[in-house]
């Protein structure tokens, strides 16, 4: 069977009202080929939007209802796990690999992406030191591959990736190594992660005079990748999984179980540790997306009675709720909020900043009981905050256990978020294709985007309702 090569290129955070002057190239790419909206997928986080374009199979189904969740077999909450095993459907790759042998896929970041059956995988995947350092690093597959791209590109740019420093850097070395991974291996289908949108946007939401630089970057590179890839007469997906819109509160669910009673506080060393498996109630906090898990069921109704009551909160979802949206399954939590349009929900359980963990101040995806955008500033009640880095920094190279808490506990810093269904549609996530079979549709939704990759790649006519 002859299946076209095919890319994906996510553009994390692109919408059409991003598409404009700052996004030449981009537009163009748009006015020259095929182009939609998709029907944001609930929660419209990464992980979650990710598994639905590669399963084409609801949260519900695969199972990712979110960036992390509450393992109920560990009793602990953890969020960014990499294991593709997490994901409970086929992706697309297993399909079109039963229909052609010869098919390969490399993934470049897209998540859940070690131990899967594609062909070519880079993730990220830092060394942690004994001393207490964090050295950036990639995981690969084959092995091998990771050693040949930090050789070529130097070692992945981990702290330009996420925290205070994002920067270009770490999409365009995304970029870079997909087109080495592509020199080398010619998979058939590449996926790629270029998340650079996603940082600012999250700083200030939609204050165009500050993201104006990023937008310009980011479409540099998309230029770089489109004509490189177009040059091998490639099939070109560029989509985005969910579009950020301004926000100003932010609603802290665990101080309001805590305050009821109902969540469980373990002290250590005068800091605070929320214990989850002692917990009547607490939350998981995901951008605009919340799930309440009630280890104690019979006071339900009083934690919706404490919910509703609060500023912030648009929506509480039962179990029957969450299957009319697609997102019941047994890692959901018994409750599922969703914030109004200028709100977003924080992990943050203690009342008392003097006693908040260590790991608060700290970029820290993994120890933190919830999503923190926080993460991507640095606090500005600390003078010279930027000299403390550095020195911070200096002592860490000489070996020296240093804790690096220099982010601030001000949730009111972030401007943007996501993870709600936008009110406008100027805001849902894009999907552009350079393929000029079929006419254009009004959208698609999150489970369509599967079967419009799988199109590309097996050459069949786009269904015009599609593209």
């Amino acid at each position: 069977m002859y299946m076209k090569k095919t890319v994906v290129l996510n553009v994390v955070g692109l919408t059409p009202r991003l598409i404009g002057r700052d996004t030449p190239f981009i537009q163009k790419f748009v006015q020259r080929g095929k182009s939609t909206i998709i029907e944001p997928v609930l929660p419209a986080v990464t992980c979650s939007v990710q598994s639905t374009y590669l399963t084409g199979k609801w949260p519900e189904t695969h199972g990712v209802v979110g960036n992390g969740w509450y393992f109920k077999d560990e009793l602990e909450v953890k969020f960014w796990r990499q294991s593709n095993r997490l994901v409970e459907s086929p992706k697309i790759w297993d399909e079109l690999k039963k229909q052609d042998p010869e098919f390969t896929c490399a993934n470049m970041f897209w998540w859940y992406n070690m131990y899967s059956t594609a062909d070519y995988s880079v993730t990220p995947r830092p060394n942690y030191l004994a001393d207490g350092r964090k050295l950036p690093d990639i995981y690969s597959f084959p092995a091998g591959l990771r050693d040949e791209l930090q050789e070529e590109l130097g070692t992945f740019p981990l702290f330009d990736f996420w925290g205070p420093r994002t920067s270009i850097k770490s999409s365009k070395w995304i970029a870079d190594a997909s087109i080495l991974t592509d020199k080398k291996y010619d998979p058939t289908l590449t996926l790629v992660y270029l998340p650079h949108l996603d940082y600012n946007l999250q700083r200030y939401g939609h204050d165009m005079e500050k993201i104006a630089s990023d937008l310009q970057e980011i479409d540099a590179v998309v230029e770089e990748l489109v004509t490189y890839y177009e040059r091998k007469n490639a099939n070109v997906i560029l989509l985005s999984e969910y579009g950020i819109t301004d926000v100003s509160n932010p609603v802290h669910v665990n101080r309001i179980l805590r305050e009821n009673g109902w969540l469980a506080i373990r002290e250590e060393r005068g800091l605070e540790l929320l214990d989850a498996g002692a917990s009547k109630a607490f939350a998981v906090a995901d951008h605009q997306v919340c799930h309440v898990y009630l280890n104690d069921p019979k006071i339900k109704n009083a934690v919706i009675s404490a919910l509703r009551k609060t500023t912030g909160i648009k929506e509480i979802m039962g179990k029957h709720d969450q299957q009319l949206n697609h997102i019941s399954h047994e890692r959901s939590g018994d409750l599922v909020l969703v914030s109004d349009e200028n709100s977003w929900f924080t992990y943050y359980f203690w009342l008392d900043d003097s006693k908040a963990p260590d790991f608060a101040r700290i970029v820290d995806i993994h120890k933190k009981p919830g999503y923190d955008p926080v993460e991507m500033f640095t606090d500005p009640g600390k003078p010279f905050i930027m000299a403390r880095v550095l020195w911070k920094l200096f002592k860490k190279k000489l070996g020296f256990r240093v804790l690096m808490d220099v982010i601030p506990l001000d949730a009111k810093l972030v401007k943007g978020s996501h993870g709600r269904i936008p009110e406008s549609k100027l805001d849902y996530p894009v999907l552009v294709s350079n393929v000029k079979d079929g006419a254009a549709g009004e959208s698609v939704s999150g489970v369509e985007v599967y079967d419009i990759i799988k199109q590309h790649i097996t050459n069949s006519k786009i269904h015009e309702t599609i593209l």
